[in-house]
Formats: structure tokens, C-alpha cells, sequence
């Protein structure tokens, strides 16, 4: 339980709360109104940084607060065609562009002219500099006819040499054969960094950082070094055992490099920021500290909780060979996701990849050690309570500070998303509500005990549309669930896609819709990695976990969880199939019908997940479980050539691919 706040006078803490950007209501799934309690408001200001004890507290808060918002701040955001409010004096101010040049303007009435150009600008104005960043109207759009794509889990992958889960080069030959059957794009699941040959917390949304990537996908063959040793592994990813075993591979080929590789290696990576050098010491330092017992770095001696202290630098210098061999691991890293991007684009993809940025890092990780003036601390995210999930969620992650984000021109916000979108064709911004709020949670409290906390939510759009004009990177905004006021308008008019997931288009009569009333300006698909399959939703395979694992909602037994599933497998059927409706376990005619559904809806995009059109019954995650449901660690069969070249697939390929209708 969280400690009462000493607060006597509520309107004051309500009056910071508000200048902070907390509110203290919000809506439910029902649209009934929640308040939020005194407690939890005072938490969550102090975990922020602002002091609350007293009346004369939050006063000095607020004034604190106002301060921080005074004058300008170090990046302005603004759009092309539209005048930029300044608060400088009228006069002259020079302008240098991304290209070098420099041009002069005439501020008038604290107003700097439209700019024609999206780009970065260094402002200069009688002795005061700052950034400007000029996003232009609208992210890229898939151009030409509709094109579709599937996605896929790249550890769930097999290669021509058999390995224990999926990594870039497998990527390389999926993407490969996606491209012959047909496809434009393949999203695939995030490639953020984790702890480095670590088997715990294997989930890809739960990142040690979002700026630097998932070394365990590195494959050696594809830049040409030794490939690594070949070994099946069990049918369900045995993490524990895989991802040690895996690192000490790309250990023995790091060390057999000759001193021309480690030379191109050493010139390559130094041509990076020092953050990539802070996060290779990050990456040394948790592999030297971890077998100690610690899970983060708030676990680690005082001494190397700052990454600037003399025992960090004098850490690095010591374990130079240590510090190189993770460089050398993001080295590889991102050398194999841009050739996975090639070869997709050689094989004749419009799109190529789709990354998938995650919503956040776990609070121990790279991100929040090497930035701490940007981050949250104290709290995480989650979403609140409602009648659909009464205790809520904690996902048991951070996020972005608003007001750090402000303070450091959102420069870690730009790496990354220019590093998520720097291989790829298309980026998914999962829960991209979260570029508007996010509900945030006092550590030591329940989901109850959090707020939502406003962010910067014009700043970010408009930047993530600047970044996507830059790396020609179509959006997709991940808005299922309850939007924000004005989320769906603007990001409608900045054309990043929303999704339309086939599970969630229901008419008010709870029947599905028709293809037809699918949005233009969306992705059509039939499932995600966190939702049922076709053939599993079909067969009540979804149905037999819930009752397994005790998930079925109160006082319903496994029976008449079939019952409601048999009337619902009437409404799908009348709206996608034809003829007489198959039983529960024909799911192949229900698994082609779905998929022709998806591809005669006007979406700008159609992805199918590859365990649709391979008809599998067991989806990649269980949504809520972190045991019980082998999350994340299913793999396919055999290696995806092979599996897409049966009947039932090429038929299903066909499908997908005969009815892409106009694009823009």
C-alpha cells in the first residue's frame, strides 16, 4: 500500500498534478468516469521528482514547474507550410539546414516564416541558438497495387542447418521466400537489445534498451565469418539453455577474428555515437556483475550506478577485450537486420521489413542506466483497472520522462526511432497511445494506484513523421483498445495506419463487419502475435487454455465457453464464408475464408501472420501469463521455403495475393 500523503490542501496538489500533466480522472471501457485519489497523485508527483510534504512544498514545486516551462525549449517542433511561433524579438535569425547551407529570415510579430523543406535546422538569433525540427504533412504510403505481407517471430524460424531458435540469417531466407510467394513486407516481432545471454525475461517487449539491438539474432554467415555451430534444439525454446549456449558461440567466433576484421569492426563501430560504446560497457558490466545475483543495474555496486563515474571509465579501459566483444555483437547485430533488409528488397519487396517498436525497457536495462535524466524512475506502465480486466495491468516497465524528453530536445527519442526505423521499410509503434499517455504506476503499487501521465503528444507525432520522411519508413500506430481524444484525428491526417485486427471489427449488433467498412487508412489483418489464431479461435483452442490456466471469466465452465463460441462461430461464418458452416475442427476452410476477407478490404496494407496461413492452431503469446503458455517459444516446423511450398499454403498465398485491390 502506498504511504498517505502529508497534502492538506488536495487543490493545490490537484493544481500541480495538472501543470505536471497528470489527470486525475479518466474513462473507463465503459465511459463511466474514474477519479484518481489524492494518494496515488502524490506518489506519482514525487516519484517524478516534485516535492508534495507540505502546502509550501508543492508551492515550490509548481513555481519549479512553471520555471521549466518558461522560455524556449531546446528542439521547437513545428510543420511545413506553417509559421513557427517564437518567443524572440523581431529581427533577423539565420537558419543552417542538414545540407550546411545557411539562409536568413525576418521574425515578425514572434513569428518565423513557413519553411518549405522537413528537416533539422540550426536557429541562430542575436547570440541564442536552437534546434528546429520541420516535419512534413504526412508519412509514406504504400504506393501501387494494395500489397500484403505476413508476419512472423524470428526466433521461432528454422535455417538450412538446424539451430535452437531463429536469428537474422534465418530472417534473410524467410524474407527471401515471402518475396517469391508474393509478399511486399514481413513485420517482424521487436529486435531490441535484452540482456546479454541471459535466459530470463526472453520477451521482446521487455527490452534492456530500444536503441540498440537483440545480439542473440547476430548470424556470423551472413557477413561473411564462420557460421555458427549447428545443433537442433527442442521443439519449445528451452531460453535458459539457448541463450547462454548462444553467446558463447558468437564468443569463439569473436575470438578467432584476425586482425583485419577487428580493424574494420573497430573503424565501423567508432563511426557510431558514444552511446553505443556506454551500452557495450552497459552489456560487460551486467555479465560481470550478474553471476553475483544482480538483476539490473540498481543491483550493482554504488560505484557503476552512473555511467560517468571514475569506476566506469576505469572499467572499460580494464575490460577493453570485454567492452570490444559487445561492440562487436551490435556490430553484427545490425550488420545482419540491414542484410535481411537487402535480400528482402532483392527479392522484389516494396516494403521489405517492418520493425515493431516496443512500448518500453525493463527498469534494470541499458536505457535507463546510460539516460536517467530521460527516463521515468519510480514508476512503470501498465494500464488501469476496468471492467474487462478489474486489477489492471503492470507490465513491469518504463518509459520516457515527458519533461526529460523536453529537457534533452528529444534527442534519445529520435536515436530511437531512427534506429528502429534504419533497416526497415514500415515500423509498428506498439500501444502508439502511448505517444499521449501512459498509465503510470508508483513502484510498490498496484495498477489502482496509477494515473495517466500526458506526453508531448503533437512534438511526437510530428517528429515521428519527420523520421519516417527521412528513412522513406511507412507507420503503423498499434490503436487497439481506447483511444485518447484526438489520437485517431491526427494520426489519420499524418496517414500513419491504424490496425484493424479481424477479432475486434464487431457491428453493435456484436456480429463481424464486412470487408468492405474496413478503413482505407489501415492495416487489415487476422490476428497478432497476442490474439488467438483462425484455426485456433475455430477449434476452442483458445478456449482450452483459458480453462486450463483458470482464465475463463468467473462462474464459467469449459461447456458454456463453447456454447458462446458456437454462436460466435455462426456470426464469423456469415459474414466470411460461404455454404454450409464447417464443424469446429474443419478449420482449414475457416482459416482460407478469413484470409480472403482480410485481402478484399480496402486497407493500404494487408499482413497475414504466418501461423495463419501455415493453419496453426497455438499462437506465439498468451497475453497476461509469464508461465502456463509456452510464450514465445514456439518454432516452426521446418525452414519457411519448405513450409509455404504445401498445398494448403499455396493456396492460401493465391488468396491473399489475388485480391489486392488499389493502392494510392
Amino acid at each position: 500500500m502506498l504511504a498517505k500523503s502529508m497534502v492538506q490542501q488536495p487543490a493545490s496538489l490537484h493544481d500541480l498534478a495538472a501543470a505536471v500533466g497528470i489527470s486525475r480522472t479518466w474513462r473507463d471501457v465503459d465511459g463511466r468516469t474514474q477519479t484518481v485519489t489524492d494518494e496515488a497523485l502524490g506518489a506519482i508527483l514525487t516519484a517524478l521528482g516534485h516535492e508534495v510534504g507540505s502546502v509550501r512544498k508543492i508551492s515550490a514545486s509548481a513555481k519549479d514547474v512553471r520555471a521549466g516551462h518558461a522560455g524556449l525549449p531546446p528542439l521547437i517542433v513545428a510543420d511545413v507550410g506553417r509559421a513557427v511561433p517564437l518567443n524572440l524579438p523581431d529581427g533577423p535569425v539565420a537558419l543552417t539546414g542538414e545540407d550546411g547551407r545557411t539562409f536568413g529570415l525576418q521574425i515578425s510579430g514572434a513569428l518565423l516564416p513557413p519553411l518549405t523543406h522537413p528537416g533539422y535546422y540550426d536557429l541562430e538569433a542575436k547570440g541564442q541558438t536552437l534546434r528546429l525540427a520541420v516535419a512534413p504533412p504526412h508519412c509514406p504510403r504504400p504506393m501501387g497495387r494494395r500489397p500484403w505481407g505476413a508476419s512472423l517471430q524470428i526466433q521461432s524460424l528454422r535455417g538450412p542447418e538446424p539451430g535452437t531458435f531463429g536469428h537474422f540469417g534465418d530472417l534473410a531466407e524467410a524474407a527471401t521466400a515471402l518475396a517469391r510467394a508474393g509478399a511486399s513486407a514481413v513485420a517482424i516481432n521487436p529486435v531490441h537489445a535484452l540482456f546479454p545471454g541471459v535466459g530470463e525475461d526472453f520477451s521482446p517487449y521487455s527490452p534492456s534498451s530500444r536503441l540498440f539491438l537483440n545480439t542473440a539474432m547476430g548470424d556470423p554467415a551472413l557477413v561473411g565469418l564462420p557460421p555458427l555451430q549447428a545443433g537442433d534444439g527442442p521443439s519449445l525454446i528451452d531460453w535458459p539453455t539457448a541463450l547462454p549456449q548462444r553467446l558463447t558461440q558468437l564468443r569463439a567466433v569473436f575470438d578467432a577474428l584476425d586482425a583485419s576484421w577487428r580493424a574494420r569492426i573497430a573503424q565501423e563501430t567508432a563511426a557510431e555515437d558514444a552511446a553505443l560504446r556506454r551500452h557495450a560497457t552497459f552489456d560487460a558490466l551486467d555479465r560481470q556483475f550478474r553471476p553475483t545475483g544482480a538483476k539490473g543495474w540498481q543491483d550493482w555496486p554504488a560505484a557503476y550506478r552512473d555511467p560517468q563515474s571514475p569506476e566506469v571509465v576505469r572499467f572499460a579501459q580494464d575490460q577493453a577485450e570485454e567492452v570490444d566483444f559487445h561492440l562487436f555483437l551490435q556490430w553484427l547485430a545490425a550488420r545482419g537486420l540491414e542484410a535481411a533488409q537487402a535480400r528482402a528488397k532483392a527479392g522484389g519487396m516494396s516494403i521489405g521489413l517492418i520493425g515493431d517498436l516496443a512500448v518500453g525497457v525493463t527498469p534494470g536495462g541499458s536505457d535507463t542506466w546510460a539516460m536517467p535524466d530521460a527516463m521515468l524512475r519510480g514508476l512503470t506502465i501498465g494500464a488501469p483497472p476496468d471492467p474487462l480486466g478489474p486489477l489492471g495491468q503492470n507490465w513491469s516497465i518504463t518509459s520516457f520522462s515527458p519533461e526529460g524528453l523536453r529537457a534533452t530536445g528529444y534527442a534519445p527519442w529520435i536515436a530511437m526511432v531512427r534506429s528502429a526505423m534504419r533497416a526497415s521499410g514500415g515500423l509498428r509503434i506498439d500501444h502508439a497511445f502511448g505517444l499521449a499517455r501512459l498509465w503510470v504506476i508508483p513502484d510498490g503499487g498496484t495498477s489502482a494506484d496509477g494515473a495517466y501521465l500526458e506526453f508531448p503528444f503533437e512534438d511526437l507525432v510530428r517528429l515521428a513523421t519527420l523520421e519516417a520522411h527521412r528513412a522513406n519508413c511507412l507507420v503503423i500506430a498499434e490503436d487497439l483498445g481506447t483511444s485518447p481524444h484526438g489520437f485517431t484525428q491526427a494520426i489519420s491526417e499524418r496517414q500513419m495506419l491504424g490496425m484493424r485486427v479481424l477479432w475486434f471489427e464487431r457491428a453493435q449488433d456484436h456480429g463481424f463487419i464486412g470487408a468492405q467498412d474496413y478503413p482505407a487508412n489501415a492495416v487489415a489483418m487476422t490476428g497478432t502475435h497476442d490474439t488467438q489464431t483462425v484455426a485456433g479461435w475455430w477449434s476452442g483452442r483458445d478456449l482450452d487454455w483459458a480453462a486450463q490456466l483458470g482464465r475463463l471469466p468467473e462462474g464459467m465452465t469449459r461447456p458454456q465457453a463453447e456454447d458462446i463460441r458456437a454462436w460466435d462461430r455462426g456470426l464469423l461464418w456469415s459474414t466470411i464464408g460461404e455454404g454450409d458452416r464447417p464443424a469446429p475442427e474443419e478449420t482449414g476452410p475457416v482459416v482460407d475464408a478469413a484470409i480472403a476477407h482480410i485481402a478484399a478490404t480496402p486497407a493500404a496494407l494487408a499482413i497475414i501472420p504466418i501461423e495463419d496461413l501455415l493453419g496453426e492452431v497455438e499462437q506465439p503469446n498468451l497475453p497476461g501469463t509469464t508461465t502456463g503458455h509456452p510464450n514465445w517459444q514456439r518454432r516452426l516446423e521446418a525452414p519457411l521455403d519448405t513450409l509455404l511450398a504445401a498445398p494448403d499454403v499455396q493456396r492460401r498465398l493465391d488468396i491473399v495475393g489475388s485480391d489486392n485491390g488499389p493502392g494510392d
